[in-house]
């Protein structure tokens, strides 16, 4: 059951304090929570809910969405937020309380439920939202844009328009977002697998209908088996190989013993938890089996982790991290702006994104890009010949040969080069972007789970940063009107002020010399 609450913003005089006294209109969560659309979170997060009365009513969609909000600003975790929230009345006023309770509004535990509401069109919805108050919060510009000019005037135009004329610049690049698991080895998951089937053993023949004898596992030997390896300073592959082999071994006797229990009824007595964990130890068995028989090192949808089988790894191929473990995100960023579309755990080729983005970027703007700033792996043939044919100028240099600079082609190949240049320092605001997120809004370590919950944290990153643009371009806003308008009425309160510090300037030095007894009217002179 939802209640739908009042949407409208609590003004911060009317917040009560238990020990007297108001809340100060300048404090960053005052000012961060007038910035939310708060009526289109309602909207969205409404949906979810049936209207019959029945079961305890759920919390409202400002504390659900303030509260996640909150945990990525602060960077803190979910008992230390609770925490906060009860300390600090400007965090309960974030949230949409009236007045100040010494107790915390909801517990820790609920937080991964906030995030299971908060699907991925839903956080779509709600940064599309901020991002038409950001087109909203920007200044005025006396000079036409130019084609290649940002243009975030959201809605303009009909969606999917083909006849408007592209305008505005759209950045898109790729990044990996690693998962909270540890380093993934062979070894270490088959040992991690062989420890889990015999917690699984324990639990199944504990629940035992009349006393059967115990399977055996031989734990301590398969213990003793990996520490013999993993403590080694560099284990060759001879011996990792045989490591490996007794661990598989290991694993298939439980397994199997495992299978006889089940075949006898008992697998009913079994957990949740630990059914979803036999079935994801199945499959690394089978993976595991496979690449040790074939002598490789590569298969499909290879399993890196028991705990969170969602995880793939991701090649990258740079320096320092050659393959990271986690999901892989499409990003595009629009005069500051970050959109956040495809989500993908399996690793692929990112160049196929491209076209998604810019039809993406139509139905926003109502209008195509004017260019589109891309690094080397998105100018393939079907991308260029895909904004050839639609008016969009894919940065890069052509395909071909570099031109030879003569006489005659020297002008066009310094503007080409100038061209290349300006493109490549465009595209570094994407990049910025993605050090902001991981160093700054929690996306250097994804701590959830599920798949579910880290997409939501991932849309989440991006939109508390698109909020954070919003504060900023709110105070620029200002500081532009109040330039514009210091210029246009600047040289008459100059003249003003300067005719007046003269005469206030004359009145103390007249009245310093009359003082003294030295005055005589060629003190004037120098007035």
């Amino acid at each position: 059951m939802y209640r739908k609450p009042d949407v409208n913003q609590l003004a911060f005089e009317d917040f009560v304090l238990p020990f007297g006294g108001k809340l100060r209109s300048d404090n960053r969560w005052v000012l961060l929570a007038k910035q939310i659309p708060w009526a289109v979170v309602e909207a969205a997060y409404a949906q979810q809910f049936s209207q019959e009365d029945l079961g305890s009513p759920a919390k409202s969609s400002r504390i659900a969405l303030g509260a996640l909000i909150l945990k990525e600003r602060l960077g803190v975790t979910d008992r230390e937020l609770v925490e906060q929230i009860a300390e600090n009345p400007y965090l309960q006023y974030f949230l949409g309380l009236t007045a100040y309770q010494a107790e915390a509004p909801f517990h820790h535990s609920l937080l991964t439920t906030f995030r299971k509401r908060f699907t991925h069109d839903s956080l779509g919805t709600i940064n599309e939202a901020i991002a038409q108050l950001i087109a909203d919060a920007q200044p005025t510009k006396e000079t036409p844009p130019t084609n290649d000019a940002p243009s975030t005037d959201l809605g303009t135009a009909k969606e999917g328009d083909e006849s408007t004329p592209p305008n505005g610049q759209l950045l898109v690049d790729a990044t990996c977002v690693p998962a909270d698991i540890t380093y993934p080895t062979d070894l270490k998951l088959l040992n991690d697998a062989r420890e889990k089937t015999e917690a699984i053993i324990d639990g199944l023949h504990a629940a035992r209908p009349s006393p059967t004898k115990k399977p055996r596992t031989y734990r301590q030997k398969a213990r003793q088996a990996y520490l013999r390896v993993a403590k080694a300073r560099k284990p060759g592959r001879r011996k990792l190989r045989q490591g490996i082999g007794k661990q598989l071994r290991y694993l298939r006797r439980n397994l199997s013993a495992i299978a006889v229990m089940a075949q006898a009824g008992r697998l009913v007595a079994l957990p949740r938890k630990r059914y979803r964990q036999l079935l994801v130890i199945h499959e690394l068995y089978r993976q595991q089996l496979w690449m040790y028989t074939h002598r490789c090192h590569r298969i499909a949808d290879r399993l890196v982790s028991l705990s969170q089988p969602h995880v793939r790894p991701i090649v990258r191929g740079k320096a320092g991290t050659a393959v990271e473990f986690g999901a892989k995100i499409s990003v595009s960023v629009v005069d500051g702006v970050s959109f956040v579309d495809p989500i993908s755990w399996d690793a692929y080729n990112e160049s196929v994104d491209l076209v998604q983005q810019i039809d993406a970027y139509r139905r926003r703007f109502g209008h195509a890009p004017a260019s589109v700033h891309v690094d080397q792996i998105y100018r393939t043939r079907e991308n260029r010949r895909y904004c050839a044919g639609r008016g969009i100028r894919l940065s890069g240099p052509p395909l071909g040969r570099p031109r030879t600079s003569t006489e005659a082609t020297a002008e066009q190949v310094k503007h080409a080069h100038q061209q290349a240049h300006d493109d490549a320092t465009a595209r570094m605001a994407v990049e910025g972007k993605f050090g902001q997120a991981k160093r700054r809004f929690g996306l250097g370590r994804l701590m959830a789970k599920l798949a579910l919950t880290s997409e939501t944290m991932i849309h989440l990153s991006f939109l508390v940063m698109n909020l954070e643009h919003l504060l900023t371009q709110a105070v620029f806003s200002w500081l532009v009107s109040w330039w514009q308008d210091w210029r246009n009425t600047g040289n008459t309160r100059l003249a003003g002020w300067w005719l007046e510090m003269q005469t206030h300037f004359r009145d103390d030095r007249l009245d310093g010399l009359k003082g003294r007894g030295t005055w005589r009217p060629e003190c004037l002179a120098g007035v």
